[in-house]
């Protein structure tokens, strides 16, 4: 798509993980909710905003059920071969967006994302030269465990803590070269913000609801169902 404007967005779905802690006979990005996938929701919610005009999606160089997908023959969509970590598959698919000046990043696994949300996110760079993410503020009360065993160490004071989520929104250069530079520097990358706050960056906070959850765990397929279905309902009204 070599026509897209400087206002059109391109995203970026890492999607060649396996899903070990869903113990499912397929990744999880592959269950299913009703008759579609997790990733065909996750990426049908970013193309609920008309800003959205492509989205890339790195697949495992194994994968065998995305070509079995409608999503394989949608002119919007570019599949790439991903890597061995998240990071590496988001840069696989930051080179395959070069014409991009911001790139935006979601989890395969993530359906129930508010159009309203992905609004106020993709307005984060009327604001900042740097970037920002969904995040839910912290409600629980937190509890770090003491190493190696199953006992509360201390609580946590919860005040300024943050879930982050998905999307998260970035310059595509920018991004490009801290998830670079921290793989080259052996840092843990568990998000794209871990990678810009690692040189020195400190993205924007963009309050999202806690609704658009990860589903990580068996129980969270059965949630993520409900919440979709608010989605639906609220969206057909």
């Amino acid at each position: 798509m070599n026509n897209l404007s400087s206002l059109d967005v391109i995203a970026v779905v890492p999607a060649a993980g396996i899903g070990s802690r869903m113990q499912a006979s397929c990744p999880k990005q592959y269950l299913k909710i009703g008759q579609h996938t997790l990733l065909e929701h996750s990426v049908a919610r970013l193309f609920s905003h008309p800003a959205i005009k492509q989205v890339i999606i790195a697949l495992s160089p194994d994968d065998q059920h995305f070509s079995t997908l409608p999503l394989a023959s949608d002119r919007r969509v570019l599949r790439v071969i991903g890597g061995e970590t998240r990071a590496e598959s988001v840069l696989a698919g930051l080179d395959a967006a070069r014409s991009a000046s911001w790139v935006l990043v979601h989890d395969a696994a993530r359906p129930c994302l508010h159009l309203e949300d992905l609004s106020r996110l993709l307005q984060v760079r009327e604001q900042s030269h740097v970037g920002g993410i969904l995040a839910a503020p912290v409600r629980d009360t937190m509890k770090r465990g003491e190493p190696g065993k199953a006992a509360i160490a201390h609580t946590v004071e919860r005040d300024d803590l943050w879930h982050a989520l998905t999307p998260q929104y970035f310059p595509h250069a920018l991004l490009t070269a801290c998830l670079t530079r921290a793989l080259n520097e052996g840092i843990n990358i568990t998000d794209e913000a871990s990678a810009l706050e690692h040189c020195g960056y400190h993205p924007l906070l963009v309050s999202g609801r806690s609704d658009n959850i990860k589903v990580t765990r068996p129980e969270d397929l059965a949630l993520a169902a409900f919440y979709l279905s608010q989605i639906q309902l609220k969206e057909s009204a």
